[in-house]
């Protein structure tokens, strides 16, 4: 059983930096390559879900890792408050719209994840509804698999609670990151605990597997990532189309 409060957020002591530049630089170049063979094949599409908790490093995995890919094989799609529209539907109903189509890759900064987060934190919806909601959610990632080809990868970007009020304040002190402050992010730090508990709800009880990325070390999180993302697509043994008569 999962319990992500006993997972290192920091990286192996003998990992060093500078011995990981030559192999992320390889890394994103061959990611590059494999986006553009799927794109190009037009058979597959890969769903990316960056989940964690604030300034855990979302914003930057999309910049450094993702940013390798051509902008027209990639699109990055943030979930925020739903609208009254979005309310008026289940939940699932502005996720699915969002899905990536086959030789796309979608990169979820939040995700649908945030309906048995958020909402159970505060208390917004009950355990029983919470619960029902992620076998909802198990169904409709089976379902982008059986029936779009559909690869979904899940990272929980691990940050532990002190580099989280290092990331916050840094935040309020350094002038190019005034724009990302958001006070609530600050109270919402204080349900730490709950958080927690409800993430290793999450973590243990969904059918696509989630991959643990300790993020307190920004630079061998995203390293994580794109050789995760690497290895899944030279996995699916892509080529490029022939040429039609």
């Amino acid at each position: 059983m999962i319990k992500v409060e006993k997972i290192a957020t920091k990286p192996p002591k003998k990992a060093i930096k500078s011995d990981y530049k030559k192999p992320m630089k390889k890394l994103l170049e061959k990611l590059s390559d494999l986006q553009y063979l799927m794109q190009a094949q037009g058979k597959h599409s890969l769903l990316i879900v960056l989940q964690g908790m604030d300034a855990s490093g979302k914003d930057g995995i999309t910049k450094k890792v993702f940013g390798a890919c051509s902008p027209s094989g990639i699109n990055v799609y943030s979930f925020k408050k739903p609208t009254d529209e979005e309310f008026a539907h289940d939940f699932l109903w502005r996720v699915h719209k969002q899905a990536p189509q086959k030789g796309m890759v979608k990169v979820f900064n939040r995700s649908h994840y945030e309906d048995v987060l958020i909402q159970r934190v505060h208390g917004w919806i009950t355990e029983e509804h919470a619960e029902k909601r992620i076998g909802a959610i198990n169904a409709f990632e089976d379902l982008l698999a059986f029936d779009n080809d559909t690869i979904v990868l899940k990272f929980f970007l691990h940050v532990s609670k002190e580099q989280q009020e290092i990331e916050l304040q840094q935040r309020i002190d350094e002038h190019d990151k005034h724009w990302k402050h958001n006070d609530g992010d600050w109270e919402e730090r204080k349900h730490w605990d709950k958080y927690m508990r409800c993430y290793n709800e999450v973590l243990n009880n969904c059918t696509t597997p989630w991959n643990i990325i300790p993020m307190d070390e920004r630079w061998y999180g995203q390293y994580l990532i794109a050789e995760k993302v690497v290895e899944t697509l030279e996995g699916l043994n892509m080529e490029f189309p022939a040429l039609e008569k």
